[in-house]
């Protein structure tokens, strides 16, 4: 941990501690497993009580400009979370998440983040109602899209639209194989973030789903994808688990009579 990254959680704590509308402050991200590095934002989540919500709520922006030279602050709609003020601070520079919610908004969590303070065990007492859940990729739904995603890309390949391919295929890597092979390997499947330390057996893999803006680069890159997803689907798949048969046929001739 940096000390712009100590001066931080220190201002925030100091904050929260004198502010008596929050009756909690955690830290979640790479401080729960004690990976913060210089390269890391922090990720703070503000418990306030119940009656001055709406108030805070409406005075998060001042709120987080407290905290030193800030630069720019928007929320986070666009990541399903409009709770979140996701903000940026100079001299020095620090990247900086803050999640403002009711000791209720903490029941369905992908992980229980780190306590820094409550009143009266408020975070702990909520935390032993409910467990954590992380969302696992669910290979059927998978399967029963990824043929078609398969012919779309086909259709922009043979469209010569490369970037619009070369942007698709970063999407199944993204959504589908990294995921896989995090589940494979029994780590959180949170994408390719990180893929590199979570999977090294896999890069060159992946490297090879990469695409420049090329045809055949598109083509190879699309071969492989498909490759690797089968690979993946034969090593996670169960006795429950319902091959698409008819769609992988016809995206698969598709795929096939493109490139002859």
């Amino acid at each position: 941990m940096t000390k712009t990254q100590q001066d931080m959680i220190q201002k925030v704590l100091e904050f929260s501690i004198r502010d008596s509308r929050l009756i909690g402050l955690a830290i979640s991200g790479s401080y729960i497993t004690k990976s913060l590095d210089e390269y890391s934002d922090l990720d703070f989540v503000i418990v306030v009580e119940d009656k001055s919500y709406e108030e805070v709520n409406e005075q998060r922006l001042l709120i987080v400009e407290q905290f030193g030279t800030l630069v720019s602050a928007f929320t986070g709609e666009h990541v399903g979370e409009p709770r979140l003020i996701i903000s940026l601070y100079d001299s020095p520079v620090l990247h900086v998440d803050f999640k403002f919610t009711t000791l209720n908004g903490l029941l369905d969590r992908v992980e229980d983040s780190v306590i820094l303070y409550e009143e009266n065990n408020c975070i702990t007492e909520m935390y032993s109602k409910k467990e954590p859940h992380f969302p696992t990729p669910d290979l059927q739904w998978i399967e029963d899209r990824f043929w078609i995603w398969v012919h779309y890309a086909c259709t922009k390949i043979g469209r010569r639209e490369l970037f619009e391919t070369i942007d698709f295929l970063s999407f199944l890597r993204q959504s589908v194989l990294a995921p896989l092979i995090q589940l494979h390997l029994g780590k959180l499947p949170r994408g390719v973030r990180k893929i590199e330390l979570d999977a090294p057996q896999y890069i060159e893999a992946l490297e090879k789903t990469v695409a420049t803006h090329d045809y055949e680069s598109c083509v190879n890159a699309l071969k492989a994808t498909i490759n690797l997803y089968l690979e993946l689907r034969e090593k996670l798949s169960q006795s429950s688990f319902f091959r698409k048969v008819e769609a992988e046929r016809v995206a698969l001739r598709y795929f096939h009579d493109l490139i002859k």
